[in-house]
């Protein structure tokens, strides 16, 4: 957990030696009042004592009380500030490693996961700090300093004091065993309850379209009721511990007061019997000042395990280095600007025994359309997800204007492409937002280059049938419009660009013939300088294109135009077969 302290600032600590100075002026207050008691006890004790004296004395320990009031209230906001500043940094932390994550990182700590260590763990983590700070600059201080001054007093009431203390850190020591596994456990659960809650929201429509609302409440249920009754295990164990620390508190108080009536019944003179009196009530308080600290410890202990799991699976993320490494060009060879070339490309999912894609050979040139079609599983859409270098080639190279897309700084990788994913995503905002997203390494698109990307990807039917146009508001994820529609919208993202090469996985699938068809024509128009990759399932979308990459099982099966494939290529025929009559396909 002390490797995330980097997260402090030099303001932070600023605070936070702010917050130590009113701790030694709280605790040195604090200390000061069993002084007080004992002098209005010596005083009262004694028949010549003035009453003048005794308010005196009184009005002391108010004051220091009050004092002592008043400097916990500036140190608890001087630590709230700082660890609401430390939690929100982490957060950003963890957001920024996330945003630099390849597809293979974040399906190794899943979605769920990260979701969770981003709020969760780092809410932990938090109360863990806002809490420790004060403990741990406190307690400690609190506890040297009140046996500083108990020290000489009686050696059978430091002997009690002692064995107190020893059994507090064995029963915290006996807990913390017990619950820590307990807690590993509850953030694992945690993660799992997540995912069961985000499948069931992404997936809401089938759920009610196949009557599953019991079968998911079941599946939610069962992770509810494994996460409760873990929870519960680990919160019985520490609410165990408290009585028995009350236990310990009370018992201590006993024993101190049954050796100091030991002790004055054993004293002569009443002189002697009103020291020991006092010094019995001074060395109580000043007990409960050592043992109460110590509790303080404890109960910074219950905090602690839960917070160490947390600030663990936080360092998890913070720690881990993305597979994928930026290079260092920012453009390519100007002769082979928009190619797009695959060298003896393999590639193998991480942790996959078998290679999805074997030897892929093929070049695609400025303002060429290269189709990919197979069946399903063939390889498609992971041959296009290797050009935005998404998931690095196993061997082989993947080359954009002549360079290999490794050597490239992501962010001028990307700035080249127009990448439209194979489900259609829109972000919470307006149609304008989502068509202008992002950057391209120049300034934000016109007005009119917004409404020619509309109507490029013909979008501007629906767009102008809104009341709000451009404005027309946009639910997350694009829940308010139809798969067209978000189709359509995404593919204008994608062209709004300008890039130099547009890749289109599976775009089309969910636009009718006329519009499929519009659509292309449109793009060879207005995209004409542009390499257009399209994965896509129907001949009738890919038919024109240049050159046409036939998959099987990860394999090239042929290359060539329609025309050439019919006549050479077996696996191409019968999905174009099986697709259209031989009538439409001539």
């Amino acid at each position: 957990m002390l490797k995330l302290f980097r997260y402090l600032t030099r303001r932070d600590w600023g605070l936070m030696g702010v917050s130590f100075g009113f701790i030694l002026l709280q605790i040195w207050l604090d200390l000061a009042l069993p002084d007080y008691m004992s002098e209005i006890t010596a005083l009262v004790q004694s028949p010549d004592s003035p009453m003048s004296t005794i308010v005196s004395a009184g009005g002391k320990m108010i004051l220091c009380a009050v004092g002592s009031l008043l400097a916990a209230v500036v140190v608890s906001v001087c630590i709230a500030r700082i660890a609401a500043a430390f939690g929100a940094r982490l957060r950003l932390g963890l957001f920024d490693r996330v945003q630099a994550f390849s597809m293979e990182e974040i399906g190794r700590f899943s979605t769920a996961s990260l979701i969770t260590r981003s709020t969760n763990d780092v809410t932990q983590v938090t109360k863990a700090v806002a809490m420790g700070v004060q403990v741990v600059l406190k307690a400690p201080l609190t506890a040297t300093w009140a046996i500083i001054k108990i020290a000489n007093k009686n050696w059978q009431w430091t002997v009690s004091t002692a064995a107190a203390i020893g059994i507090l850190l064995t029963l915290v020591a006996i807990t913390m065993f017990i619950v820590l596994p307990k807690f590993k456990r509850l953030q694992l659960l945690t993660d799992d309850l997540n995912r069961v809650t985000r499948e069931n929201l992404s997936g809401i429509r089938v759920v009610h379209a196949y009557n599953a609302e019991q079968y998911q409440e079941d599946k939610f249920k069962q992770a509810n009721d494994t996460l409760t009754k873990t929870s519960l295990s680990a919160v019985r164990t520490l609410a165990c511990m408290m009585p028995n620390l009350q236990f310990v508190l009370s018992g201590l108080s006993l024993a101190i007061y049954w050796i100091g009536a030991i002790l004055i019944n054993r004293a002569g003179a009443p002189a002697e019997k009103i020291a020991i009196f006092s010094d019995m009530i001074v060395f109580s308080a000043y007990a409960m000042q050592v043992v109460m600290s110590f509790i303080m410890l404890v109960v910074l202990f219950i905090i602690l395990p839960r917070a160490q799991v947390s600030a663990k699976r936080i360092r998890e993320v913070l720690e881990t280095e993305p597979a994928l490494r930026d290079g260092a060009r920012t453009d390519g060879e100007q002769e082979k600007r928009g190619e797009v070339e695959f060298r003896h490309v393999t590639f193998r999912y991480p942790d996959a025994e078998e290679a999805v894609l074997h030897d892929l050979n093929f070049t695609v040139r400025q303002g060429q359309t290269l189709a990919f079609i197979g069946a399903t599983g063939s390889g498609k859409s992971t041959a296009a997800n290797l050009i935005p270098r998404f998931y690095d080639v196993t061997d082989g190279e993947v080359l954009v204007d002549g360079v290999d897309v490794r050597d490239y700084t992501q962010e001028a990788l990307h700035n080249k492409l127009g990448y439209v994913s194979q489900k259609a995503v829109l972000f919470g905002g307006t149609i304008r937002s989502n068509v202008a997203y992002g950057e391209n390494g120049g300034e934000p698109p016109s007005e009119e280059e917004i409404h020619a990307a509309i109507t490029t990807a013909q979008a501007s039917d629906f767009v102008d049938a809104l009341t709000d146009g451009l404005d027309g508001y946009v639910a997350q994820g694009g829940t308010n419009l139809s798969g067209g529609q978000k189709q359509r919208l995404s593919i204008a993202r994608a062209v709004c660009r300008r890039p130099e090469i547009l890749i289109f996985d599976d775009s089309f699938s969910a636009l009718d013939y006329k519009t499929d068809r519009a659509l292309r024509e449109t793009l060879d128009r207005e995209c004409a300088d542009a390499t257009r990759i399209i994965v896509a399932q129907r001949i009738g979308t890919i038919r024109d294109a240049d050159q046409i990459v036939v998959l099987d099982e990860g394999r090239v099966a042929g290359i060539g135009t329609h025309k050439e494939l019919m006549a050479s290529c077996e696996v191409y025929r019968q999905i174009a077969y099986s697709q259209l009559s031989k009538e439409e396909l001539e």
